[in-house]
């Protein structure tokens, strides 16, 4: 028994010397597998990066892309680039991002769609000042309470992921406007989704929807909705939903578009026609209203007339009395002219005799217009005008004519 025993505990002790140098291996190896991962890291970052990377780095410019570089992880000097606004890491092999991607507090735009990423790193949460945020084409299944963080996120693209429910932690995002969760694996859409009121634009295309959302109906302030390549067999009237102004319903099973307002641009099976149908019938209901308007404004014009003929008449009779004005003046010149020149011809008995040498007079005695001829002298019957020449002397008159004693 006691021999027994005490073999009992040497095999005891063994067991536990021999789990102990399991958990000890196994230690090691996750100690060699860290210091292996970080030397890879260290080597990956250090060793020689591809070609105008470098250039890139030091360039200063806020902009850095880096896309399709085959990087499983990004270069450590990135990270010290505290001025960068835009890093486009998109087609990499990354799987995630080291927290120390929150220094880049100045970054507005965050690309890292075409990776394999399946969780989002909790340092891009982090981002509080990004306003686009691109994750699609990665391995995404959910969004973790932290994306909360970006209030100030208008744009997010998590397209071609997983997810199988709508993701809720998107409701706390105040600012977000733009959602592209297309090409994923959704059925339905949770009631109160309502709830995101700063959304206009919604991309669900390449779903699992086979019945329109009802929900859709309520968010009244959507601009945008694209629901191509689901199941839906029939779409009810989106009349109900006053901002819309873009609607994609394109292979779906149906052939006929939905109900929409009048400003609705549609895209899907019979949207052509249908579009062509709704320009012609606003364009006959543009020329119905031009053609009234002419209308009224031609009967505006005729009850104007009797004014605008009273107007006529008046000034007919004017021109009228003008005329007959006019014709009196005429006539009332005429005979001035005509007493002026009898006035002009008028002498006593003499008559006149014309030479070539110039008018000579037979008589020593002629009166014209106040002027007294007396044969040696000629004398003014106006005051002012008294003037008396010696014989001999010639008088220049005022008609060019001269004459003398």
């Amino acid at each position: 028994m006691g021999n027994s025993s005490a073999k009992g505990e040497e095999q005891v002790e063994e067991k536990v010397k021999d789990g102990g140098g399991e958990e000890e291996e196994e230690e090691e190896e996750e100690e060699e597998g860290e210091s292996t991962e970080k030397a890879e890291e260290e080597d990956e970052v250090e060793g020689e990066l591809p070609l105008g990377v470098d250039d890139l780095l030091e360039s200063g410019d806020p902009v850095l892309d880096l896309s399709y570089r085959k990087f499983r992880k990004l270069p450590r000097r990135m990270y010290e680039l505290l001025y960068l606004e835009k890093v486009y890491a998109c087609g990499n092999r990354l799987r995630t991002l080291p927290d120390k991607i929150t220094k880049l507090q100045g970054l507005r735009a965050l690309a890292l769609d075409f990776n394999k990423i399946a969780d989002v790193p909790l340092g891009v949460c982090q981002l509080v000042n990004l306003t686009r945020l691109y994750l699609g084409s990665n391995r995404l299944m959910t969004l973790p309470p932290e994306i909360g963080n970006l209030r100030n996120l208008r744009w997010l693209w998590i397209e071609s992921n997983y997810f199988m429910r709508f993701p809720r932690e998107l409701y706390v995002l105040p600012n977000l406007k733009s959602l592209q969760i297309g090409d994923n694996r959704l059925k339905t859409l949770p009631s109160d989704l309502t709830c995101m009121e700063s959304l206009t634009g919604l991309w669900l295309y390449g779903n699992r929807f086979e019945t329109f959302p009802k929900v859709l109906l309520r968010m009244t302030y959507l601009e945008i909705l694209d629901m191509d390549r689901n199941k839906i067999t029939e779409f009810p009237s989106l009349r109900r939903m006053p901002a819309l102004h873009q609607f994609s319903y394109d292979h779906n099973p149906v052939t006929t578009p939905p109900k929409v307002g009048p400003e609705v641009f549609v895209v899907g099976e019979g949207a052509l026609e249908f579009l062509e149908e709704r320009e012609a019938r606003n364009e006959r209901k543009r020329k119905a209203a031009e053609e009234k308007e002419a209308e009224e404004l031609a009967l505006a014009l005729a009850e104007e007339e009797p004014v605008i003929h009273g107007i006529l008449k008046n000034g007919s009779s004017n021109a009228n009395r003008t005329s007959d004005e006019a014709a009196a003046t005429t006539e009332d010149a005429d005979a001035m002219e005509g007493r002026e020149e009898e006035d002009a011809m008028e002498y006593d008995g003499a008559e006149l005799e014309y030479n070539d040498e110039g008018v000579e007079y037979e008589r020593e005695e002629l009166i014209y217009e106040g002027f007294e001829y007396e044969g040696e002298g000629l004398e003014y019957d106006r005051s002012q005008m008294d003037y008396e020449y010696e014989e001999g002397e010639e008088l220049e008159d005022p008609g060019g004519r001269r004459g003398g004693a």
